[in-house]
């Protein structure tokens, strides 16, 4: 028999790990952002940049996770995170770069406390953040594209995430 949400036996776990969106715009990205970060565990979402509306196409795909999922909106992520990184979170981007790492080469302890940052749908992370990043991480891809869209290569990532912290070290 098929389980639904009410019938599966996953143990609800939080994660410390902050979901730093630099200029993720669209609003049905934004709502799929929510349901990954509920699905995960995610602790807290921080969106930066000009406030998107969270219409009908949000209210779609976040499937009212934004209710259960801590969440702030700010012009810049700059000053929050000099705070992360005070709190001893490892500030870590998802980027393609000339020295980005295998996502499966990461080494996370399980007391890891993760600022992850992702990045606007068309241009990526800034470089002023990713010259911030105490790792920056890339998907391994097969085919003939480089990229992917930034809600499904943030669900990879969490995974990736949240069975490196789930192990005893």
């Amino acid at each position: 028999m098929q389980l639904n949400h009410y019938t599966s036996k996953f143990t609800k776990q939080r994660f410390p790990i902050v979901l730093l969106s630099d200029h993720v715009s669209h609003a049905a990205n934004l709502g799929s952002l929510f349901r990954t970060a509920d699905a995960f565990g995610v602790d807290h979402i921080i969106l930066g940049g000009p406030v998107v509306e969270r219409g009908r196409k949000f209210t779609k795909t976040s499937r009212a996770t934004e209710q259960s999922v801590s969440f702030e909106q700010l012009e810049t992520l700059s000053g929050k995170i000099q705070e992360l990184k005070a709190q001893n979170y490892n500030l870590i981007a998802l980027e393609i770069t000339d020295n980005s790492i295998p996502i499966s080469d990461l080494k996370l302890d399980k007391n890891s406390k993760i600022a992850f940052v992702i990045g606007d749908e068309n241009f990526g992370v800034s470089d002023a953040i990713l010259k911030q990043c105490d790792a920056i991480v890339h998907i391994e891809m097969y085919g003939q594209n480089s990229s992917m869209n930034v809600v499904q290569a943030t669900s990879i990532a969490l995974y990736e995430f949240t069975k490196k912290l789930s192990k005893t070290s």
